[in-house]
């Protein structure tokens, strides 16, 4: 499935329909009166979130949404029909921004949540409701309200508990790999990620979402390699993993354009909690392993954890310190068969 993370749509609600002029007309009744109804109210537009789904795709190939107007109304008083409603269904995460991109019109954070976006028209006002002690047999009748239309961008930011960030080629893709299920592209060359991979971690009988973005480099704010675009997507992430590569010249400078990126970027990124792993370690000695630590903790200022993704190595004290930082939003699991207590099934 290809990724799409942003998407301009037009959406027009349905206009109300027109109310009728009509008289009733029966034997044996000399004054009947008006009897027009009224018209049906037009279909609202309803963005709604929807689980399974984590690409804005289809609204390449379908960008425009118009729900069906109200029917009018006819003799007999009777009222014509409403347009049904349009619904249209986004992934949890989504945001409705205006034609400018300026103002978040909508925001979709849960599994369920459904919106009126833009209502339908009201239906006219058929002739027998003019009716009054005067004007005993009126011919006037609304129209129908209008409806309502506007061009509106939609940005997926995906849901994740934790971040990945670095340069690029520091690990991240193997590293998820090793820690999730997810597949994403391992090569020994820069960009091997273009698109956000998301995974989901189990460690300790607990789960939660981690999310690898491609990897930054010096001026990404400006667009040079695949720019900053796709930062929204740890915009919402409790905690930011930053991997550092073992084998760059200098890991404190490393260190430093990514946090330079990040604070240029905003959005609260670097006032987020943040664990740091030295990367690839398992092709170095520990004499060096530790020196390249010491230069790294002096950069950032934090612990920083030796890892090697590759081999397994230091994994597990890494997911220690996101589970600790994501803290009991963490989702609980229960306990599997594999060196946990299993409850035994019975038909009692």
């Amino acid at each position: 499935m290809h990724f799409l993370d942003q998407a301009k749509i037009f959406v027009r609600s349905g206009a109300g329909g027109p109310g009728a002029v009509s008289f009733r007309r029966e034997k044996f009744i000399e004054y009947g009166g008006p009897d027009g109804g009224n018209g049906g109210k037009g279909g609202d537009i309803v963005f709604e979130a929807v689980a399974g789904l984590n690409t804005l795709i289809d609204f390449r190939y379908t960008q425009h949404f118009r729900a069906p107007r109200g029917h009018g109304g006819s003799g007999s008083n009777r009222t014509g029909g409403g347009g049904d409603d349009l619904l249209i269904k986004v992934p949890v995460g989504t945001q409705i921004l205006d034609e400018e991109r300026e103002e978040v019109l909508l925001d979709f954070t849960e599994v369920g949540q459904r919106e009126v976006f833009l209502r339908g028209g009201d239906g006219g006002r058929g002739n027998a409701s003019y009716k009054t002690s005067t004007n005993r047999a009126p011919r006037q009748h609304g129209t129908g309200w209008p409806y309502e239309e506007a061009w509106v961008w939609l940005r997926l930011k995906l849901l994740a508990d934790a971040g990945l960030v670095g340069l690029p080629n520091a690990g991240k893709s193997t590293f998820i790999n090793a820690c999730t299920n997810a597949q994403a592209k391992v090569g020994a060359y820069a960009f091997t990620t273009t698109r956000p991979q998301l995974g989901v971690v189990r460690h300790k009988q607990r789960e939660f979402v981690i999310a690898d973005i491609p990897g930054l480099i010096e001026g990404a704010a400006e667009g040079a390699g695949i720019g900053d675009r796709f930062l929204g997507h740890i915009e919402r992430c409790k905690v930011l993993l930053h991997l550092v590569d073992a084998n760059d010249d200098d890991v404190g400078e490393s260190y430093r354009i990514v946090r330079d990126e990040l604070e240029n970027y905003g959005g609260g990124l670097t006032d987020k909690p943040f664990v740091v792993a030295l990367n690839k370690i398992d092709t170095l000695d520990d004499e060096l392993i530790a020196a390249l630590c010491g230069e790294l903790e002096e950069a950032s200022g934090a612990e920083v954890i030796p890892v090697s993704a590759a081999a397994g190595t230091g994994t597990d004290w890494v997911l220690d310190h996101l589970l600790e930082a994501i803290g009991p939003d963490a989702t609980a699991v229960a306990e599997d068969d594999e060196g946990e207590d299993s409850i035994e099934w019975s038909p009692l």
